[in-house]
């Protein structure tokens, strides 16, 4: 293994919260039968809460299906809240009046994974970009040129290729100018979902600095999910762990990787870093599939893959607890 690189302290403690889940849950329906009966639901977001500093990134890390992408459409008022709370700067976004609304949607910006299919193949790059700008009819023709002008710049891009289409730029300069649009209505929250698994390895660390780069400077907050370990904790201040609907883990980008707890955590390392810490995980490995949303296992959702599992675990779902200074797990195992 590469040594990962840990990024300095960006949390501050001491800042107040900018963004706020509070026991956050989305149950999809599974309908059968000519009526279109409920005959079940998929938890894809049970009960998680987690909160995102300003100018900080929380990391947000697990297998296909255990629910980051859903989290990140309910920030995004993609999809609605089954239960629970977001609270944006210590507001519910419940509660929000129209123009609350509008500023909350400005304010919490997205860059997707596929550039290619976030762009618009008939708009030109000035017009993909000005798009988030146009709700609500606030700025003027005039404001929105120099906007457009200024975010390109401000990606390594020049001003006058916003009148190109995104086919005539490659993968890498296609992502910049996702990140542009996401920079249009100054937001303060990105939610960056896999933002460089689909961009070749050669400029994958260009795209990491870039982000990096903007975060000081403009003071962003990043959510980044993503199924990469190491550009996960090289970006992230604090990371959350993700199993079918559930955080197992979470603590500070430096605290997981030294001292990960959950068998789940040790396996992802394990799988991602071939000799993480010593031959100490070795045999931690991660067999069998993901379980399913629909028919979560009883107790801990993991304990069929576990190696460590005990019968407690297959009975009673694990609280997530601290069990250090800002170091939180659900496993049965802390207990003994």
């Amino acid at each position: 293994m590469s040594a990962v690189s840990m990024p300095d302290s960006r949390c501050d403690r001491d800042k107040a919260s900018l963004l706020e889940g509070r026991n956050l849950k989305k149950y999809f329906p599974v309908r059968k039968g000519v009526f279109a009966r409920v005959s079940g639901w998929v938890k894809a977001v049970d009960e998680i809460s987690f909160e995102i500093n300003h100018g900080e990134t929380l990391g947000l890390v697990g297998e296909s299906g255990c629910g980051k992408s859903t989290t990140s459409k309910l920030i995004l008022l993609i999809e609605s809240l089954t239960s629970g709370s977001i609270y944006f700067e210590g507001k519910d976004i419940a509660g929000f009046s129209d123009d609350e609304r509008l500023l909350y949607r400005r304010s919490i910006q997205p860059v997707f994974q596929d550039p290619t299919g976030s762009l618009s193949p008939r708009l030109r790059v000035g017009n993909i970009i000005s798009e988030p700008m146009k709700v609500g009819k606030q700025f003027s023709k005039a404001e929105i040129n120099a906007r457009i002008a200024e975010v390109l710049e401000s990606v390594g891009m020049r001003a006058g290729q916003a009148r190109f289409f995104p086919h005539e730029f490659s993968g890498g300069q296609r992502q910049r100018i996702a990140i542009a649009r996401a920079l249009s209505t100054s937001p303060k929250l990105i939610i960056l979902d896999e933002p460089i698994s689909s961009l070749d390895v050669s400029i994958r660390a260009q795209a990491m600095n870039l982000l990096l780069s903007l975060q000081e400077k403009l003071g962003l907050a990043y959510l980044l999910i993503a199924h990469d370990l190491a550009v996960i904790l090289h970006m992230s201040s604090r990371v959350s762990v993700m199993y079918v609907g559930k955080i197992v883990e979470s603590a500070d980008s430096a605290e997981l990787y030294r001292h990960p707890v959950h068998p789940y955590t040790k396996a992802l390392f394990t799988a991602a870093f071939h000799d993480f810490a010593g031959n100490e995980f070795r045999e931690t490995m991660l067999p069998g599939e993901v379980a399913s949303a629909l028919n979560p296992p009883p107790g801990c959702r993991f304990h069929p893959r576990c190696g460590y599992a005990m019968p407690v675990c297959k009975e009673a779902e694990p609280e997530l607890r601290t069990i250090a200074n800002g170091h939180k797990a659900a496993c049965h195992l802390i207990d003994k």
